[in-house]
């Protein structure tokens, strides 16, 4: 009897213990997708037609799921956030971006609830910018949550604005 009971008690600690844990895995997962962003509209290229490359990318972030607020800081190479850019010739890990918040804000560099934020990746100081037919990678990685992977391809003809979708 002492043995089963001992058993019992054993037994019944590891599933109260694994409950917690998943319990916790499960909060940390929506803490994660509670800050995530999403693009809200199109993906705009700036172009330089006469050297038929691509000067900036543009485009819109909003707050996933009305989540928490995301540090979007555009101080030159110290970013919370931070914007990496991949194609076939470099990488480049903290690209220059700068922010414009339209429609309702308060006038933070926090992305929030309702918030708008166009952000626009600056493409002139890459080794090799990219031109017609090259595909990219842009990632935006905030400080916590989900990374935004936008990856497009650049028209036959460099215009100087292409809309990307």
């Amino acid at each position: 009897m002492v043995v089963a009971s001992v058993f019992a008690y054993t037994v019944l600690s590891a599933g109260i213990f694994s409950s917690q844990k998943g319990q916790e895995a499960i909060h940390a997962g929506l803490q994660e997708a509670r800050a995530s962003m999403e693009i809200k509209g199109s993906v705009f290229a700036d172009g330089n037609t006469t050297s038929e490359e691509a000067t900036a990318v543009v485009f819109t972030l909003t707050n996933a799921l009305k989540g928490q607020k995301i540090d979007l800081s555009p101080t030159s190479g110290d970013h919370v956030t931070i914007i990496s850019y991949t194609d076939a010739n470099q990488h480049e890990e903290d690209i220059d971006w700068s922010i414009e918040f339209i429609g309702m804000n308060n006038d933070d560099n926090l992305l929030e609830m309702d918030e708008q934020a166009v952000i626009t990746v600056d493409l002139t100081g890459l080794t090799t910018p990219p031109g017609p037919y090259d595909t990219f990678t842009i990632s935006v990685k905030p400080p916590t949550g989900a990374v935004l992977v936008i990856e497009r391809t650049l028209p036959a003809r460099i215009d100087a604005v292409m809309d990307l979708n």
